[in-house]
């Protein structure tokens, strides 16, 4: 049964996701009449009212604590206040709020159970925090996207290191992990975005050498597609850590345009079609049977984020733009086709006869 009581929270999410990939697609002049008052707020739409919402609902569900539902709630809400034009200034406090009590909830885990991905999830909510206060204080959005990149690749890396528990325990694992890690929060916290972007190719050759992934490569079905999912973002990931590495972080132009967008759609939204099929039965008791068609807005978000990439380098605007269109066409298409799955399994169990 459909947890109706969520789903107002997830709804919120899904919102900011539409309308933030539609802000992004008018900054680039492919609609130049649609959301205008949001093209600033783009960056803010994704990471905090869709990120953060549905990040902050997947933790409340799994704290089981009611106060943690009012994280999700505050960021949605801030993005709603945002879509509609009231000040910017309320939308960011409430999404501020939200990164707040998210953070709380994670030193609370972190507390209850000290152990490194506790304590990276738990960092990874404090960068969320720290970013937030960093764009109300009215930094320039290049000082700022840094911790926004930082909250998600800590909270998908310390995902990634539980399930990794999973696995045989060897000598080297985490000492590595740690000297990935170190460049990192470093280069994060003194601004050095070198630094910083070799922090993210590191952990990128990390993950793809010890996550759970690599054995499930041998299984099928769906396991063997959530794992090609997560091991194809880790390339985006080390692209984008080796495009910092090399070029540091510039306020705009292209080679922001593909670091930014290699990280956020290509490593991040390719976790997304990764693990809707396992959070969504989880979070919202929603099965999403496994199907080969899901491939296909897989591989199409490859080629998106492949393309615009190019583009940028290249500074051929229209090859950029086509894979501007492509990457929100597919999380479209991903969207529709797992809520079609979804909808389907749904009336099927219906149809079954009950048992007496």
């Amino acid at each position: 049964m459909v947890a109706l009581h969520r789903l107002p929270i997830f709804l919120l999410g899904a919102i900011c996701l539409v309308t933030g990939l539609l802000a992004g697609l008018t900054r680039m002049g492919a609609h130049e009449n649609v959301l205008v008052h949001l093209v600033p707020l783009h960056g803010a739409m994704m990471v905090g009212g869709f990120f953060g919402t549905v990040i902050g609902l997947e933790r409340a569900v799994a704290m089981r604590q009611a106060w943690v539902y009012a994280a999700p709630i505050a960021s949605g809400l801030g993005g709603l206040a945002l879509l509609f034009g009231l000040p910017t200034l309320l939308g960011g406090v409430l999404m501020a709020l939200g990164s707040l009590l998210f953070a709380l909830a994670g030193l609370v885990v972190a507390l209850r159970q000290t152990v490194l991905f506790t304590s990276l999830m738990a960092l990874a909510a404090l960068a969320w925090l720290a970013g937030n206060a960093l764009w109300l204080a009215g930094w320039d959005l290049a000082g700022v996207v840094p911790w926004w990149m930082a909250f998600l690749v800590l909270t998908i890396g310390g995902e990634r290191l539980e399930l990794s528990r999973l696995l045989a325990p060897t000598k080297a694992r985490l000492p590595t992990l740690l000297v990935a890690l170190a460049p990192l929060v470093v280069g994060l916290l003194i601004a050095q975005p070198r630094l910083f972007g070799l922090g993210l190719l590191a952990l990128a050759l990390w993950l793809a050498v010890y996550d759970l992934a690599r054995r499930n490569l041998r299984q099928s079905g769906l396991a063997r597609y959530v794992a090609i999912a997560i091991l194809g973002g880790y390339v985006w990931l080390a692209f984008s850590g080796g495009l910092m590495l090399v070029f540091g972080l510039p306020a705009g132009g292209p080679i922001y345009d593909a670091i930014l967008h290699d990280l956020f759609l290509g490593f991040v939204f390719m976790m997304v079609f990764g693990h809707a099929p396992i959070i969504l039965p989880a979070v919202l008791r929603f099965d999403v049977p496994f199907t080969p068609w899901l491939y296909l807005p897989m591989g199409a978000l490859h080629l998106a984020v492949a393309l615009r990439m190019a583009g940028d380098i290249h500074d051929f605007a229209w090859m950029r733009h086509v894979g501007a269109e492509l990457g929100a066409l597919t999380i479209f298409a991903f969207l529709l086709t797992v809520a079609g799955l979804g909808l389907a399994n749904l009336r099927r169990q219906k149809r079954r006869p009950q048992k007496t």
